[in-house]
């Protein structure tokens, strides 16, 4: 079994970017996004996963939340 790098940051990063691009540039229903925030253990704050959290709101003050971690069972060969 070959192993695969995984790209949450880089991912996290994109989509983060794209959106507050989107808010800037046209007329949108989002009106914030934040940037990226790593799966920490909420206590002792060691790193848990490559797992990434983005809540982004739209024009009613509603949160969402963009999750981006592996998948690896849905993995292509």
């Amino acid at each position: 079994m070959k192993l695969k790098l995984a790209y949450c940051d880089y991912i996290a990063d994109r989509i983060s970017k794209l959106v507050k691009r989107e808010i800037g540039d046209n007329d949108t229903l989002i009106s914030d996004i934040s940037n990226p925030q790593m799966d920490l253990h909420p206590t002792e704050g060691w790193f848990q996963s490559t797992k990434k959290v983005i809540t982004c709101y739209d024009t009613n003050g509603k949160a969402y939340v963009i999750t981006v971690e592996e998948a690896p069972m849905l993995d292509k060969e």
